[in-house]
């Protein structure tokens, strides 16, 4: 039985959970705090931490019968050059050929080009994201504009939700990503949904492919989907379809 440590972003709990649960490995999971892509270099830090202590033996390791973990898999894709420069010192690296978390939620790489070709204004929303992200809608909307209004005024308060919703001229779509393993889809479905009416953008209710996650936590590795990292070699981007490499 192979000894998988996850270390991967929270958005990810859901999913994770269920399939690490049917896996055929012992499966040891830290997840951290979504959001840590907005702030890359933090991002790299706290997961070279987290790498480092994996790397320091397997928790179960009774009598020195199984000291080190097999293969510590990382939970994220590119994510703002975040994984850039990261590195195991004894027990290799397994990260999958994405740039986010959509990859490891559509089931390949080449889903999300296709989607983001043919779809390139999509906002997208999962059950992760809209548990425990702040995805644009009218609550958050309502929120903030309250917050400014105490702070700052009423007119200031329209000033500065103009500039906070500025970024929002790029989308047209909110995407939801369910997978059919997963239950409870219609609070998820309606929450996206309502957000889209809100914000005039097209809704697109997207199926999921769990089948690229469910084989990296039952340790099938494929070259075109994930990148193995031997200790003492770096993580780099590659700047073409692998998006990732090793230096």
């Amino acid at each position: 039985m192979l000894r998988l440590k996850v270390i991967a972003c929270d958005v990810l709990n859901r999913e994770i959970s269920y399939l690490g649960s049917q896996s055929e490995c012992f499966i040891d999971v830290t997840f951290l705090h979504q959001g840590l892509h907005n702030t890359p270099d933090e991002l790299r830090k706290m997961l070279q931490d987290e790498i480092d202590r994996a790397n320091k033996g397997f928790s179960y390791n009774y009598y020195n019968t199984a000291p080190h973990y097999d293969y510590i898999i990382l939970g994220y894709g590119l994510c703002s050059n975040g994984v850039a420069g990261l590195s195991s010192s004894t027990v290799p690296l397994v990260i999958p050929r994405g740039h986010d978390c959509i990859t490891l939620l559509l089931g390949s790489k080449d889903s999300y080009k296709e989607h983001f070709e043919a779809h390139p204004g999509t906002y997208w929303f999962s059950s992760g994201w809209i548990e425990r992200g702040w995805q644009p809608s009218e609550l958050k909307y309502k929120t903030l504009y309250k917050e400014y209004c105490e702070k700052y005024g009423e007119d200031n308060a329209e000033f500065l939700m103009d500039m906070e919703q500025g970024w929002m001229k790029d989308y047209n779509s909110a995407a939801l990503i369910t997978w059919d393993c997963l239950g409870n889809k219609d609070r998820y479905r309606s929450f996206t949904e309502q957000s889209a009416r809100f914000l005039n953008w097209n809704f697109i209710d997207l199926k999921g492919d769990h089948s690229l996650l469910q084989r990296i936590l039952n340790g099938i590795f494929n070259e075109d989907e994930v990148l193995i990292v031997p200790p003492g070699r770096k993580v780099v981007q590659s700047f073409d379809d692998r998006i990732i490499m090793c230096e």
